[in-house]
């Protein structure tokens, strides 16, 4: 997965204001209780991050990754 396309993700599930705020304030336990913005910073796999902030978050699996894709069985 891209930057880019993390933050895509970040702004079509959380609006684009909210996912820059909880980027900033959202701590990851699987990345020794970092942030999300940290973990981004220190080179952390982007899809790693993405999915531990979806399970924080409670996000379905049918809406991990946006409108369009379904998700994998």
């Amino acid at each position: 997965m891209k930057l880019s396309e993390f933050w895509s993700l970040m702004d079509y599930e959380f609006t684009p204001s909210y996912s820059r705020v909880l980027a900033r304030d959202l701590v990851l336990p699987e990345f020794n209780n970092v942030t999300v913005q940290e973990a981004l910073n220190r080179g952390e796999d982007v899809r790693a991050v993405w999915l531990a902030v979806c399970t924080m978050q409670e996000i379905p699996p049918e809406r991990r990754w946006g409108p369009d894709i379904p998700p994998k069985s």
